[in-house]
């Protein structure tokens, strides 16, 4: 049996993963969900258990370190190891910088501690369980973490972190058996937009983004499954998502304004 530790996991891209690890792997599959609303946990449970999964609910707000590392302790003394930790917990943020208000500004920093430190304590919390099994680390991170998006300093700060821990991660663990795969999705068809932050640390409750075209949580899901089984360093998605990374080297300004025609020309971020 495998045990399969998914934060952000009561929606979206988390609860898909989770859905799509029970299909695949039935009764040799423990699958540990995590996130801050049991309710929505507890449906995705049912859905994992249906599957034959054996599934532990473990509410968890990731911007507390304690409980990031309860939930790494209570993963391991239901099952008994670690197999796979995927750090797919996020909040999403909307907002023109000079929007933003001197005294609103401290919700930069919140927005690290879920999206950065939320990984970083999951992991160094779960990192000997993982060597012990010669693991597997799936980061998720975001094409905004590859190349800045206009509207989106705080997310692409936050995404652009992650990108960097994970590859010094990566290579420190080369010799271990543990593998790290990064995934950079691009829009997914998900509510992470809508209950993002704008300039005043509010939830918005729209997107800032062009939504159309939005790739389904359902093949973002498999698209990081298919990169984590076969232990692959990072999963870009889409055409545009992977042409715009190396255009990015040799002319910067076009990928500019590629970033600027994601951003939504009918709305201003506020």
């Amino acid at each position: 049996m495998k045990t399969f530790v998914i934060t952000g996991a009561s929606e979206g891209i988390g609860a898909e993963l989770a859905r799509q690890i029970a299909q695949g792997h039935g009764a040799q599959a423990a699958i540990v969900l995590a996130a801050r609303n049991r309710e929505r946990l507890e449906a995705v449970a049912a859905q994992c258990l249906a599957h034959g999964a054996s599934v532990q609910v473990v509410p968890t707000d990731v911007s507390d370190e304690a409980q990031c590392r309860a939930l790494i302790a209570q993963a391991a003394q239901q099952f008994g190891r670690i197999d796979v930790l995927i750090n797919n917990a996020g909040v999403s943020a909307q907002a023109l910088f000079e929007d933003v208000r001197a005294q609103d500004l401290h919700w930069y920093e919140e927005l690290m501690k879920v999206n950065l430190w939320g990984s970083v304590w999951c992991t160094h919390a779960a990192l000997s369980h993982l060597k012990a099994s010669r693991g597997r680390i799936v980061a998720v991170s975001s094409l905004a973490g590859l190349v800045g998006v206009p509207g989106r300093t705080a997310y692409s700060a936050t995404k652009f972190a992650m990108t960097g821990f994970f590859e010094a991660l990566r290579t420190e663990l080369k010799s271990s058996g543990v593998s790290v795969t990064t995934a950079y999705p691009g829009v997914v068809a998900t509510l992470i937009r809508h209950r993002g932050l704008n300039a005043r640390g509010e939830v918005a409750g729209v997107s800032g983004l062009n939504e159309e075209g939005a790739m389904s949580a359902a093949e973002c899901a498999r698209l990081i499954i298919e990169g984590m089984n076969a232990r692959r360093r990072e999963v870009v998605m889409t055409i545009r998502g992977k042409l715009g990374r190396f255009v990015k080297l040799l002319a910067p300004g076009v990928v500019e304004n590629m970033a600027l025609a994601a951003l939504k020309v009918e709305a201003r971020p506020q």
